[in-house]
């Protein structure tokens, strides 16, 4: 039995001061396959952080008691090049720039969906391994069964055969990777993959995308490794 090796050794700092909300993001993060830590004000998040030296990123409410996000933040960028991601309730423009200038790095504005907070999340770290010239060895390399994606270079393959995908279908196999043994909707994947708003037309859109990949990777020799879950969406299972 092979092992699903996404991200295994990321470690993600959840920091907000509402306990549901840390423990709807440690069950998302988690269930993608990263490692998760928490604080439930800035206060903890500087002192976490200053502890310990291996956070790979760090997720940061901004309105909180004791010491504010943006606060944070600054302090944080004193001695952590850690990409900072901002998830807020806050959306005004003068709210994102403030967030922006105090060193952060990205900004999701609350409610948002599962799948465009991984989709951030991953290219954030992405972006960290690479440039900070951090090692990254399961960052780069994800096996599920007979599926090998080598992210560094968005090569895939199949049992050692290559498999030519477009962009589109890398990013929506690269979705269903990171949510393994998730059901993904047909809304899920467009907004996380092509980052607009869902319309009913849409829906046509996903499905033929989703059915190309899925022939090019049977072609391989992958099998039905993306299920079909009628009147849901689309799922690859966990190995």
């Amino acid at each position: 039995m092979e092992t699903n090796t996404v991200n295994r050794k990321a470690v993600i700092l959840v920091v907000d001061d509402d306990p549901n909300i840390r423990e709807i993001l440690c069950v998302q993060l988690r269930g993608a396959g990263y490692e998760v830590l928490t604080a439930a004000n800035g206060a903890e998040a500087v002192d976490a952080v200053s502890q310990q030296i291996n956070i790979d990123l760090i997720l940061l409410d901004i309105m909180m008691p004791e010491m504010s996000g943006i606060e944070a933040c600054r302090q944080l960028r004193r001695f952590s090049s850690a990409p900072v991601m901002f998830l807020t309730a806050k959306s005004q423009e003068m709210d994102k720039a403030e967030a922006y200038a105090s060193g952060g790095d990205d900004y999701l504005v609350k409610p948002f969906s599962t799948a465009e907070l991984l989709m951030k999340v991953h290219s954030l770290l992405r972006r960290y391994f690479v440039y900070k010239g951090k090692p990254q060895p399961d960052m780069s390399l994800i096996e599920i069964g007979p599926l090998r994606i080598d992210t560094a270079v968005k090569a895939v393959t199949v049992q050692e055969n290559k498999v030519d995908l477009t962009d589109t279908e890398y990013e929506i196999l690269m979705l269903l990777v990171q949510n393994c043994g998730r059901t993904l909707g047909v809304r899920q994947i467009y907004e996380g993959v092509w980052q607009q708003k869902f319309m009913p037309s849409s829906a046509n859109t996903v499905m033929v995308h989703v059915l190309n990949l899925r022939r090019k990777l049977q072609k391989n020799g992958a099998g039905d490794i993306i299920k079909t879950v009628w009147g849901k969406g689309y799922q690859i299972d966990e190995y």
